[in-house]
């Protein structure tokens, strides 16, 4: 594909052609709900306000030449290229392809076709023959374009409940046909030509279920049989009611929280769209099984773009704060500035990065909170994305216990960072970090303690411990999966060239994608890769995850988040259940949990306090065109039973990041340990601090025991009634019933 610029000098023409960029979306106007509109009045702090500014400037700033968000810049550009110049057939072709690729970028589908079958159109009137590979070229943008348009006609304009799960079927089968018609006849063309195509092969079928003709009418040697798709084990259907209880934020690829942030005991949903004029939101839950938008009473106003959101109580003041992530994917083109949001505990937030020392601009999306020097405040680690030509060093920033943070010369250039993570892999109390890395190689590195009075000491272990065996990969984190009181690792795999290998992936061919990897803690500071014997090895292109308790059995099961920027990757986010800590089980369709929309930021909480978790994923992609509706699978619960843990640090980090807990509980197979650790969850989606725990058939608790990082104090609570959410302040050594206003 030719560059903006490239396409300049091949026709003569320069920027003033186009005198002007488009001008700046309003704040809001991208993400905003689907319905509820919140219409209270706007309270914006000082520090808000001026964040608010930043942001517009930097967007306005951007280079509409090569900035992956303002696509409808270079339309009005090819669009007025095309209206003021009579090119030759082949340069008019150039200029009608480039000009539908960015149209399908801004989201106009529709236009796209049209254009794509002009330059066709063109090419049959003029008598001359198009080269066979342009002609596949051609029919390969055209099957993209008209996936994209049935996707926005139908999934997305006509969104209810079962949109887009796979396998389609029922309400998911596309009432506007005409997309999917047309992705069948351009896709068959090219299987005609290249009957291997295997990405063609399953967007095929994908569009025969779209219009409900699967399996019956897919050609035999194209079908992919519904075997493939089968479930590992039995789970009930989680339906997926985002829209009915307010939660169908339209959004592209961002973050998500969810938190009690106004101290009512339910929680609520936080969540960013990364379009850097895309509003943030929050939503209030009811306690009725509704939610409210009450971004603009928050304070939130003008917080705007956000690819992934990080909780904290930076402040130890008992209210929950957050992090917002700028800029991750787009080099130059993302140096926007992080965001601290200072909870007030009245419903409102702050912008507080100014004052607190974080004001720093540079392409993240990944960040994770930690008391580094077990002082009982927490600390903050910042992976950059560095690359040549756009160098960018990794930050520590030590809390200073005022509301301020000063910056320690620890990481350096960690490379092009796309998820870090805290764990105490050795378990000597101090929290290690996990650097997953894109275009290298994964880091462990073990925390060290003071080097001197202005910096910390890492030591990277990685080799000795063998946890770096992947070249690109994505989200990570710690989690004890087989409960042996160890922490193990989880770091998804990914490839920004691997959009070929979907097709691919889904029928069971080899890939060359990278998959994911679950290093198994061996206790000895050295990890065994364990991902093919409990069959995790099987997802690609996996972006936002995260782990809970579908079942309450007391084992973690994982939801992956899948796609990446370009529309082709249409493939179904992943469910896998936990088996005793023996295998992993893929109950995707058994769930219902098959989006094929892009899954970024991902929590698992119980929203409706019934008991058992719930899972709430953010969609969308990257490009501006390529926004969906959020999706929230209710939880449709079980005999099994659980206990709520809320503790409250006093000597050690109020919000009680890297409390060990140590449930032991008899099912009727006799006595086992379940262990959670708090605050060191996925570097991409937000689990609340409360720690849900499932504890199966049994229906009482032997012992809660909690060890706290700073203090070492170990709290002891024996006897406890299951089904109740508690709350523990270090050093009581009782359980308090949780209040819900």
């Amino acid at each position: 594909m030719k560059t903006i610029l490239g396409l300049m000098l091949l026709l003569g023409t320069g920027a003033k052609a186009f005198p002007q960029a488009m001008a700046v979306p309003a704040i809001g106007s991208v993400s905003a709900p689907a319905k509820g509109a919140d219409t209270d009045p706007i309270y914006q702090s000082a520090g808000t306000k001026r964040m608010a500014e930043r942001l517009r400037e930097a967007f306005a700033a951007m280079d509409w030449k090569v900035d992956p968000s303002k696509p409808a810049d270079r339309v009005r550009y090819y669009s007025e290229l095309l209206q003021t110049k009579v090119l030759p057939l082949r340069d008019d072709t150039t200029v009608r392809e480039q000009l539908a690729r960015e149209m399908l970028y801004a989201g106009d589908a529709e236009s796209a076709v049209r254009q794509l079958e002009e330059v066709r159109r063109r090419w049959t009137k003029s008598g001359e023959t198009m080269p066979a590979a342009n002609v596949k070229e051609l029919g390969q943008w055209l099957a993209i374009a008209y996936l994209r348009l049935g996707e926005q006609e139908n999934c997305a304009g006509m969104h209810g409940r079962g949109a887009c799960l796979f396998p389609l079927r029922g309400t998911a089968v596309h009432q506007m046909p005409r997309g999917a018609e047309g992705v069948v006849r351009e896709l068959t063309a090219l299987l005609e030509a290249t009957p291997t195509d295997a990405q063609s092969q399953w967007l095929l079928n994908v569009a025969f279920m779209q219009l409900g003709r699967y399996p019956k009418d897919v050609p035999a040697r194209w079908l992919i049989p519904e075997a493939k798709f089968a479930s590992e084990a039995k789970l009930p259907e989680f339906p997926e009611i985002a829209a009915s209880e307010g939660l169908d934020v339209m959004g592209h690829a961002g973050g998500v929280i969810v938190e009690d942030f106004d101290g009512d005991g339910r929680l609520d949903v936080m969540v960013t769209s990364s379009g850097p004029a895309d509003q943030m939101h929050l939503f209030h839950n009811n306690g009725d099984g509704t939610f409210r938008d009450v971004t603009r009473r928050s304070g939130l106003m003008g917080e705007t773009g956000g690819l992934n959101l990080v909780l904290t109580d930076y402040n130890n003041d008992g209210h929950p704060d957050v992090l917002v992530l700028r800029g991750g994917w787009w080099g130059k083109q993302g140096a926007y500035p992080m965001s601290l949001l200072r909870n007030n505990g009245n419903g409102t937030f702050d912008d507080v990065t100014e004052e607190a020392g974080l004001l720093v601009s540079g392409p993240t999306q990944t960040a994770a909170w930690g008391d580094v020097d077990g002082d009982g405040w927490l600390d903050l680690v910042v992976g950059y994305e560095s690359k040549e030509g756009d160098r960018h060093a990794s930050l520590l920033f030590r809390n200073n216990h005022d509301g301020t943070f000063s910056k320690l010369d620890a990481l350096g250039d960690l490379g092009f960072v796309k998820g870090v993570a805290f764990g105490d892999y050795n378990n000597d109390g101090r929290p290690d970090l996990y650097v997953s890395v894109m275009y290298g190689r994964n880091k462990l590195l073990r925390n060290d303690g003071p080097r001197d009075a202005k910096g910390w000491k890492f030591t990277d272990v990685t080799e000795a411990a063998g946890v770096g065996k992947q070249t690109s990969s994505f989200a990570t984190w710690f989690f004890d999966y087989d409960n042996d009181g160890w922490p193990d690792i989880f770091v998804a795999g990914y490839s920004l060239e691997a959009s070929d290998d979907v097709g691919a992936f889904e029928q069971g061919q080899p890939v060359k994608a990278e998959k994911p990897k679950l290093y198994r803690n061996m206790h000895n500071g050295t990890f065994k890769d364990v991902s093919a014997e409990v069959r995790l090895d099987r997802v690609i292109l996996t972006m936002g995850a995260n782990f809970g308790d579908l079942d309450n059995d007391g084992w973690l099961d994982v939801y992956m988040g899948t796609g990446d920027s370009t529309y082709q990757a249409l493939l179904p986010n992943r469910m896998f259940r936990n088996d005793g800590g023996v295998r992993f089980q893929d109950v995707t369709t058994a769930g219902d949990f098959g989006h094929l929309q892009k899954g970024h930021g991902v929590a698992f909480a119980d929203l409706h306090r019934t008991g058992f978790e719930d899972v709430f994923e953010e969609m969308g992609g990257a490009q501006p065109g390529d926004s969906y509706q959020s999706a929230l699978y209710r939880n449709p619960g079980n005999r099994n039973h659980w206990v709520t843990l809320m503790l409250e640090g006093t000597k050690s980090n109020r919000a009680a990041f890297g409390a060990r807990i140590d449930v032991t509980v008899n099912d009727g197979n006799g006595l086992r340990h379940i262990f959670r650790t708090v605050g060191f969850g996925s570097s991409f989606g937000g689990n609340p601090l409360e720690q849900h725990i499932g504890i199966g058939a049994a229906k009482a608790v032997s012992e809660v025991v909690v060890t706290w990082p700073a203090s070492g104090v170990v709290d002891r609570v024996k006897d406890v009634v299951a089904d109740r959410r508690y709350t523990l302040r270090e050093g009581d050594g009782k359980l308090s019933t949780m209040v819900v206003h």
